[in-house]
């Protein structure tokens, strides 16, 4: 699986961006697309991740209510729109896939398997 972030960018505090990630290869409908991030001097974290059907999903609890993770099923995109966003917020946000929808690992980096280029995300205060 091949995968294509985009939409970084720079916003103020209290904005709204939104990224996507693109995804080409075979994937089937029990894949689980998340993104994760890491912001300058800290641990890279888990955001949010929903399942390639489109029924599931999953989010950070920094993140739930300000983010929603949704999918373009005609474009085999996945998108996270952020909305509220905090100079906290600052970091490289990447998306990777694994090929299994298990909720105990979807917060975890090293279970995924496939990933693509980060896009870089600055909220300014």
């Amino acid at each position: 699986v091949q995968l294509q972030a985009f939409g970084g960018g720079l916003v103020q505090a209290g904005g709204s961006l939104a990224l996507s990630c693109t995804a080409s290869g075979h994937i089937n409908e029990d894949y689980a697309v998340a993104w994760f991030r890491q912001g300058p001097g800290r641990e890279r974290e888990f955001v949010a991740a929903i399942r390639w059907a489109g029924d599931t999903t999953h989010y950070s609890r920094f993140v739930r209510g300000r983010f929603t993770i949704s999918k373009d099923n005609a474009k085999n995109t996945v998108h996270l729109q952020m909305n509220s966003l905090s100079p906290e917020d600052t970091a490289v946000y990447s998306c990777r896939t694994r090929p299994k929808w298990t909720l105990q690992a979807i917060p975890v980096w090293l279970e995924y398997n496939s990933w693509g280029q980060g896009t870089l995300v600055t909220v300014s205060s």
